[in-house]
C-alpha cells in the first residue's frame, strides 16, 4: 500500500483490502439508480391515489371520471419508471 496505489484501492482497518474497479461502480449506482426510480414512482402513485380517493368522497358523482383520470395517470407514471429502470441498466451493463 504504496503512494503508487491506484486512487480506487481501499484500506479497512489495514487487514481487508478490496479494488473498486469501474464496472463494480456502474451496478452500483445502477442499482441506486433503479432504487431511487422505483421509491419515486411509489410515492407517485400513493400520492395520485390518495388524491383520487379525496376527490371521490367530495364528490362521488365524479367517480368515472376520477378513476379514469387515475388510471391514465399511473401509467404514465410507471412508463416514466420502466424507462428509468431501463436506461439504469443499460449504463450498468455498458
Amino acid at each position: 500500500m504504496g503512494a503508487n496505489d491506484p486512487p480506487e484501492k481501499w484500506v479497512l482497518k489495514g487487514v481487508i483490502e478490496f479494488v473498486m474497479t469501474n464496472f463494480a461502480l456502474a451496478f452500483l449506482s445502477a442499482g441506486f439508480g433503479a432504487g431511487l426510480a422505483v421509491l419515486g414512482a411509489g410515492i407517485g402513485i400513493g400520492r395520485l391515489a390518495a388524491a383520487a380517493m379525496d376527490g371521490t368522497a367530495r364528490q362521488p358523482a365524479a367517480t368515472g371520471d376520477i378513476r379514469t383520470t387515475m388510471i391514465i395517470a399511473a401509467a404514465l407514471i410507471e412508463g416514466a419508471t420502466l424507462f428509468a429502470i431501463v436506461v439504469c441498466i443499460i449504463l450498468a451493463v455498458k
